[in-house]
């Protein structure tokens, strides 16, 4: 039935449509208006010219620059209501190059005609649907320059679809600083200033505000420019600070704080900024409690988390503004997943330094149920926002043995990482469980059942950096104090092979947290002597590899570290005794200018000539004939090495028959 209506729809049009073809510009001109009223608030409509293969010609006669004016201005104001049909319809003039044609048109139709403006409008509606056509304007600078000098001195409709149009556009570094050259800047402190008694026009405020926030975030270079730009006597952040007041409309408010916020953490407004301080944050605050609407709140939420993200003192000043902890505590209970979202995002945020907040966090809302909730919710941004805040509070040792073992945080937690999530998630995941895996934490022995084990070697063969730190990383806290059949498991699953690779790894934090896990596996005696029983040859040389090569200082103490710990093996230290390379690298590094390898490796010999045990006597006549025992001396001598003077006199005191 539908199909019939159009097709007696294109035939009853059929007369008009034939005249836009026309060599009559009078009837081409009387075609467009008619074609221009029909489509006006009928997506049906519209569909049905789109589909009739029109769109070409109105573009053709858009551009001829050799019509009556007025044939390019209803050509051009159609072409922007069909522009404001379904997604389906914009794809289809994207698709046939309306966009490339707006462009063009803006480069070279006088800025203040009506021409110009229609463009605009029309470029606007179709920037408007996701995903916009942003490669269709280029970062040209004669283009930018024309757009932001509309958007000063153009109509009120012509500058409020610049500013909206750039505000879409810029999504990167290469856009934001072409916009900053071209002038945005003063663009926005033009349409966000106002008289002493009102505030700018919506029309015209917000979409300012969203273009300083798109050229702003993340840039430094830019919001410093922001920082210094003027209108009349007030800079751009004085404006700002102007908007965030009780008695401006709540999305110019919301606004103006994004800006403050993104100017702020781009580097340009320090943490202790009355303008942050005493504008963007109780802004914020006040945006996220209960009389206001859900979507501001959201927003307002969301914002608060990335103002706060990184310094301690704002984290500590916002969690005792405007009752915000109950404000997000409601928040969290939303409908929506964007409330949801930016409330688990602002809880993670206030509790990622401070104790006390976490416990507040905790305590005071009974958030954990609505945190396990959050990891089961159907809504992926949701999923991730409620990790976030796990993570942020996992870094608390008295949550770990107590709320989160009472709500059984691993268990959604190991649910999501092994459905195969996205990479953020696996790696804001992947760090709270190595929190988690604590020597403290009563959630350990539940995960091993659950295969964290597999999971995380697993994690240490991703190509991703932050993933491979991490699965190493909890794979050592797992082998803290472990017992030894934990330890068989992680060295089993792992493999020598793949611990080779890590300690190969381009990024340092792998290495030290791979010869991390081979310390924690290497501790307790029996379990040193059982390992190396079974792994001597892999281990020495992991260590020899770490001595021998080009690695910082820390990363060769903790090979050092490990050679002390096997040291302290009953049969494992004569792995040492037996590998003369090594005993003659101990020489080296109890001479070594580092102070922290010189202990190292004190610890090391002191481990290996200690009385009372059996070979002791042979072990320090050897040690003593390759120079240890001259080497230590040399150490007690030394005035920079004063710190260590304690622990040689005691290595030294084994050598009873040496001294």
């Amino acid at each position: 039935m539908q199909q019939l209506t159009i097709f007696m729809d294109i035939e009853s049009s059929r007369s008009y449509i034939d005249e836009l073809y026309s060599p009559n510009e009078e009837k081409i001109i009387e075609a467009l208006v008619t074609l221009k009223n029909s489509v006006i608030g009928s997506n049906r409509q519209k569909s049905s010219v789109i589909e009739q293969g029109i769109v070409p010609r109105l573009l053709q006669l858009m551009t001829d620059d050799g019509l009556d004016p007025n044939i390019r201005l209803e050509a051009t104001i159609t072409i922007g209501s069909l522009a404001k049909g379904t997604p389906e319809n914009v794809a289809s003039l994207v698709d046939q190059g309306t966009t490339i044609v707006l462009v063009e048109l803006l480069k070279v139709v006088p800025t203040g005609t009506r021409l110009a403006e229609a463009c605009l409008c029309a470029l606007r509606s179709i920037f408007q649907h996701p995903p916009a056509p942003i490669s269709a304007l280029p970062a040209d600078m004669r283009l930018l320059t024309r757009l932001t000098q509309i958007a000063r001195e153009g109509s009120p409709t012509a500058r409020a679809c610049v500013v909206r149009i750039l505000s879409i556009w810029c999504s990167g570094p290469v856009e934001q600083e072409a916009l900053c050259a071209a002038g945005a800047c003063s663009a926005a402190a033009a349409l966000l200033a106002s008289n002493r008694y009102t505030a700018p026009p919506l029309a015209r405020a917000l979409p300012a505000l969203d273009l300083l926030a798109a050229m702003c975030f993340e840039n430094a270079n830019v919001s410093q420019v922001a920082l210094n730009t003027r209108y009349g006597d007030k800079t751009i952040p004085e404006l700002l600070t102007t908007l965030v007041s009780r008695d401006k409309p709540l999305p110019v408010a919301m606004g103006a704080a994004r800006c403050l916020t993104f100017i702020h953490r781009a580097g340009a407004l320090t943490a202790d900024d009355t303008r942050v301080v005493f504008g963007a944050l109780p802004c914020l605050a006040r945006l996220c409690t209960k009389d206001m609407p859900e979507d501001i709140r959201a927003t307002a939420a969301e914002t608060l988390a990335y103002l706060a993200e990184v310094d301690t003192s704002l984290q500590r000043l916002a969690a005792i503004s405007n009752h915000l902890m109950s404000s997000l505590a409601e928040i969290v209970t939303c409908p929506s997943a964007a409330a949801k979202q930016g409330a688990f995002k602002c809880f993670a945020s206030l509790g990622a330094n401070d104790e006390d907040i976490r416990k507040r966090i905790i305590e005071t809302h009974g958030l954990m149920v609505h945190v396990v909730s959050g990891m089961n919710n159907p809504e992926p941004s949701v999923r991730l926002a409620a990790v976030r805040c796990l993570h942020s509070l996992s870094r608390s040792v008295q949550q770990l043995r107590t709320t989160f073992q009472d709500h059984a945080v691993w268990r959604p937690l190991m649910q999501l990482l092994n459905d195969s999530p996205g990479t953020e998630l696996l790696t804001v995941g992947s760090s709270t469980l190595c929190n988690l895996l604590l020597e403290f934490s009563p959630a350990k022995e539940p995960m091993l059942d659950q295969g964290a084990v597999e999971m995380l070697c697993n994690l240490t063969k991703r190509p991703e950096a932050a993933l491979r730190l991490n699965g190493i990383w909890a794979l050592m806290n797992m082998a803290f104090q472990a017992e030894q059949k934990v330890k068989q498991r992680i060295l089993c699953c792992l493999g020598t092979e793949q611990m080779f690779r890590l300690l190969g790894d381009g990024d340092t934090r792998v290495i030290m947290k791979t010869l991390g896990l081979l310390r924690n596996l290497l501790s307790t005696r029996h379990h040193i002597d059982a390992i190396m029983a079974e792994y001597s040859s892999q281990v020495m040389q992991a260590v020899i590899v770490v001595l021998e090569g080009s690695y910082p200082a820390e990363v060769k103490e903790q090979a050092l570290c490990i050679l002390g710990n096997i040291g302290d093996g009953e049969k494992a230290k004569d792995l040492i005794m037996a590998n003369e390379d090594v005993l003659r690298k101990l020489v080296d590094y109890l001479a070594h200018p580092e102070g922290k390898l010189q202990e190292a490796a004190l610890f090391v010999a002191g481990n290996l000539v200690w009385r009372g045990e059996a070979g002791a006597a042979a072990r320090q006549q050897r040690l003593a004939d390759l120079g240890v025992l001259r080497a230590l001396k040399l150490l007690r001598a030394r005035h920079d090495a004063h710190h260590l003077h304690d622990r040689v006199k005691t290595a030294l005191a084994q050598f009873n028959d040496f001294t």
